[in-house]
Formats: C-alpha cells, sequence, structure tokens
C-alpha cells in the first residue's frame, strides 16, 4: 500500500496539537451556547480562483442560520434547528448555480459534569436530511451519473462527543470532536446505495488562539485552526478495507483582522470525495480562500 505523504503530514500535526499540554483556568469556562455554535459551523463565500481539479467556480457559499430551543441560558439541553444551504456558482456561459446542496437538521446537546469547570464533554446527536431539490433521473443514456438534473436525497443520524480545554500557556481554547454517521439504505435512493457512503467516522480538531485582554470582557479569537478527517467504513464502491481512498481530509486556517467586524479570511485544503450532494463520485484536491464569518465570542 502506498501511503500519502499529505496523510503523514496531517495526522502528525493533529497529533502534535492534541497532545499539547493544556492549563486550568477558571475564568476559561465555556456555556453549551458556545459548544453548539462551534460543531454547527461558520458560513462562509469563496473567491473566484482556487488550486486544484475542482470545476472552475466563481464562488462556493455556505449559508447556516440557526435557531436556538432551549428552556433558559443555562440549560444543560439544547436544541438548535439548522437550515444549511451549499451553493456553487459555476464559471461558464450564463454563471449557473447547479444542484444546491439543502441539509436541514436539528442537533440537540447535553453538557455533561461540572458546568463551572474549565474541562468540558458536550454530547450530540444529530438528524439531517441531505438533497438537490431535483426530480430527474439518477443516470443519463450513457451510463454516467445525471450531475445536470438528476435526483440525489438521503437522511442520515449522527452521534458524537465534544471534549473542550483552555491552554493557559498558549491563550487559546482547544476541542475535539468524534462522530459517527449512519445513512440508513431504506433512507436513501436505491441508486446510491453501494456508491454513496452510509457509515462515517469524523474526527475534527479545532484551536481559537485569542488575543490578550481581560477575561471578563467578550473576545474573538486571532486566528483558528480546524483539522478534519472523515473515512468511510462501509462498503462503498468495491474499495479495499486499508484503501486510502476511503480518507477525506481538510485543514483550515482562519484569521481575523482587527479592521473587520464580523468577517475573516480563511485558505482551506480539501482532499476526498467531493460532498456537493451528486458530485459524490468525483475525487477532489484544492486550495481554496474566501470570507468566513466568525460570530463566536470567548
Amino acid at each position: 500500500m502506498k501511503i500519502d505523504s499529505r496523510l503523514i503530514f496531517l495526522i502528525g500535526f493533529i497529533s502534535n496539537l492534541v497532545l499539547a499540554q493544556t492549563g486550568e483556568d477558571g475564568t476559561s469556562i465555556l456555556n453549551l451556547d458556545k459548544m453548539a455554535q462551534i460543531n454547527q459551523g461558520e458560513s462562509y463565500v469563496t473567491f473566484p480562483f482556487d488550486f486544484g481539479n475542482i470545476e472552475p467556480l466563481m464562488f462556493e457559499a455556505n449559508v447556516s442560520p440557526s435557531f436556538k430551543i432551549r428552556e433558559r441560558k443555562d440549560s444543560r439541553l439544547m436544541g438548535v434547528l439548522t437550515g444549511q444551504i451549499i451553493i456553487r456558482m459555476y464559471d461558464e456561459t450564463s454563471y449557473p448555480v447547479r444542484t444546491p446542496s439543502y441539509i436541514p437538521q436539528i442537533t440537540f446537546y447535553f453538557l455533561t459534569g461540572n458546568k463551572q469547570a474549565s474541562k468540558k464533554l458536550t454530547l450530540f446527536g444529530r438528524f439531517a436530511h441531505h438533497s438537490n431539490g431535483q426530480d430527474g433521473t439518477f443516470y443519463n443514456e450513457d451510463g454516467n451519473i445525471n450531475l445536470m438534473t438528476g435526483n440525489f436525497a438521503t437522511n442520515f443520524v449522527e452521534l458524537g462527543l465534544i471534549k473542550s480545554s483552555y491552554s493557559s500557556r498558549l491563550n487559546a481554547f482547544k476541542f475535539f470532536k468524534s462522530s459517527v454517521e449512519f445513512h440508513p439504505k431504506t433512507w436513501m435512493l436505491n441508486e446510491m446505495q453501494g456508491k454513496y457512503s452510509g457509515f462515517r467516522w469524523h474526527n475534527t480538531f479545532l484551536a481559537y488562539k485569542l488575543p490578550a485582554g481581560d477575561f471578563n470582557k467578550s473576545r474573538k479569537a486571532n486566528f483558528s485552526l480546524k483539522a478534519e478527517t472523515t473515512l468511510m467504513l462501509d462498503n462503498v464502491n468495491n474499495m479495499e478495507t486499508f484503501d486510502l481512498d476511503r480518507l477525506n481530509a481538510s485543514l483550515t486556517f482562519y484569521y481575523h483582522p482587527k479592521f473587520l467586524e464580523d468577517i475573516g479570511l480563511f485558505v482551506q485544503f480539501y482532499h476526498g470525495t467531493d460532498y456537493y450532494n451528486i458530485y459524490f463520485d468525483h475525487r477532489i484536491d484544492t486550495i481554496r480562500f474566501g470570507l468566513m464569518t466568525e460570530i463566536l465570542k470567548f
């Protein structure tokens, strides 16, 4: 088996960050609201230039408005409704927007242990739908997947945990998230079975570097780093058990300049299967740049 040098670098990088010494700080307390914001992700839009083998785009945009369901701010249990939409505008004649990804979802979070501890463990469960709003046949007459009007639809559940801590030495918050995602066969189109992975293991490491200042005041991270991996565990496309094509990985660096209020700049490397609905049969390696919202305050 030939090992990809990028995979070795990514695994080593994540391991060093996760194992870094973490200090306790009584003032570094995160509530359930912030845990949910971190897990739900950010909205972003990419610039019309990138490096890699993805189709030429004017932009890709992720819009993820969230609505909280809870009894009060200090509740241990909270629900979040999210109407996530991912849109790609292609750099072609008339700049078409084809088959957006619609991913409405509801997520429940439960905060365990001492609410006042600086280290926390949060459990979460999610039910989501993923489709592209099309009703055409899945295949073209030539046997290829119909990317223009082909129907794509699946439902899934995701169960996981989020561990958080604060490093006084680095003045940074760190998070490790692990979850499994399951798409029952009866919840997805027949044509997708055996081609689209229905059992996945996600792992994410995040670090938010804070500016120096008073902990009694709200502060936004100067920059953040996110490393994500997804391993497809089921029998998909007759892959071998240890085939590296089962692994999807991304590394995102976000920087928040002082002269911008709620948005910052990001650069991302992505390697793996395309996450844009019916384009899942494509494999992409790309480096891209863009703007990202960052409303999270510590």
